[in-house]
């Protein structure tokens, strides 16, 4: 897909122009994006702290139902806060090589999807895991998205194999 196609599939997906620059970063088997990086920063320079989101609607729902099935609560405990702070960390930092060093204005905080403790949002996570970030939450839902299938999700191709991580778009054909 070219800038602009990406551009038009994000949109889609999204219900909204998109409020920062962004890359596909992985793509569903069709070729679809799943997963986009956002700038740091949005075009208004307000602060973006979800580097890395998920926009594919079929893993949208998916990762939704595991949620909302308790599985915040259950990765939290499985996991262990210590290596879920490590992976903020990590995110943080990534994100935050990505703003300029004179930037003075207001910058993101937190670390994946905004969170400064614990585990808030299992999408994020996942995102970052489809982008190829070292996630143990995006690895935890990867392996239980399964059981959410199971569960009463009827639509071929979701889930496991459905997204092909690390096929970003050309980085000249960001939008603008």
């Amino acid at each position: 897909m070219s800038g602009s196609s990406d551009l038009e599939a994000v949109t889609r997906l999204l219900g909204r122009i998109p409020s920062a620059d962004f890359e596909v970063v992985a793509r569903n088997a069709a070729g679809e994006p799943s997963v986009i990086c956002n700038a740091p920063l949005m075009h208004d320079g307000t602060p973006m702290p979800t580097l890395y989101y998920l926009v594919d609607p079929q893993l949208v729902r998916l990762v939704g139902r595991l949620e909302a099935a308790g599985g915040v609560r259950r990765a939290e405990e499985e996991i262990g806060l210590a290596e879920i702070e490590e992976v903020h960390q990590r995110y943080a930092r990534e994100r935050d090589a990505r703003i300029d060093p004179e930037w003075s204005g207001p910058r993101p905080r937190g670390g994946v999807g905004g969170t400064r403790r614990g585990l808030k949002c299992l999408h994020a996570h996942y995102a970052y895991h489809l982008a190829g970030g070292d996630d143990p939450v995006g690895r935890w839902v990867q392996v239980h998205l399964g059981d959410t299938q199971r569960d009463g999700e009827a639509e071929g191709s979701a889930g496991r194999d459905r997204t092909r991580p690390g096929t970003r778009s050309n980085p000249d054909d960001r939008q603008e």
